[in-house]
């Protein structure tokens, strides 16, 4: 990696919602204002998985294909900020020469630090049964007896797509004290990781989101970290 890349590096951003953008700008204005961030959407991902029921063959190809194409641009990393394509983006990363990160992984790792007892806020319906098993799965690999339970808003969604975020917010808030008995609650994607100050203020653990925790994973795989 050459200083100037090292200094600003060029990381590709793959989205499969438009709600999951702001967010996930407004952490890198936060926390590496530095990087160069480059937008790659494509919102049929998610009708198209719920069309198909599970990750196919052609899903795993086409993921692969964005990373690659992010990759042909001059992305130095990529990161996924749709938290239902994680085993395709796993499969992707094994193949391609630059980091590629799905969005949860670190976050699922500061949740099995805080303690057994782990709660999460989703409101996309077709990600949790993936996410559930990776976080089961990392919580095998490390020998963590943790239990997940999992709240879906699919209507706090729908709202942000909408436009009204008021009404997203709300609805998180008023499903949070449902999980007031966890150690710590995370908001399952970059879309919802919005609401993470108005669940803060109605819950006594930790309330976690992915894209700090994301982007601190992109430092660390960057070499960039400390």
């Amino acid at each position: 990696m050459s200083a100037d890349t090292a200094a600003a590096p060029r990381i590709a951003l793959i989205h499969a919602v438009y709600v999951a953008m702001a967010p996930v700008e407004a952490a890198f204005q936060a926390d590496w204002p530095q990087a160069r961030r480059v937008n790659l959407v494509d919102d049929a991902l998610p009708a198209d998985l719920e069309r198909d029921g599970e990750l196919t063959p052609a899903m795993h190809a086409r993921i692969r294909r964005l990373a690659a194409h992010a990759i042909d641009g001059g992305a130095d990393a990529v990161l996924f900020t749709c938290s239902a394509f994680g085993e395709a983006i796993a499969a992707a990363a094994a193949v391609l020469p630059v980091p590629v990160l799905k969005p949860n992984e670190a976050m699922f790792e500061a949740a099995l630090g805080a303690g057994r007892r782990i709660g999460m806020l989703a409101t996309f319906a077709a990600a949790v049964p993936q996410m559930e098993e990776e976080f089961r799965a990392m919580a095998r690999e490390r020998g963590v007896d943790a239990t997940l339970e999992v709240l879906c808003l699919p209507e706090a969604l729908a709202a942000a797509k909408a436009g009204d975020m008021a009404t997203h917010d709300r609805l998180h808030v008023e499903a949070a004290p449902r999980l007031a008995h966890c150690d710590a609650v995370m908001l399952a994607h970059f879309s919802n990781s919005r609401a993470q100050a108005a669940v803060q203020a109605v819950l006594p653990c930790p309330v976690l989101s992915a894209p700090a925790a994301a982007i601190e994973a992109l430092k660390v795989r960057l070499g960039l970290s400390g």
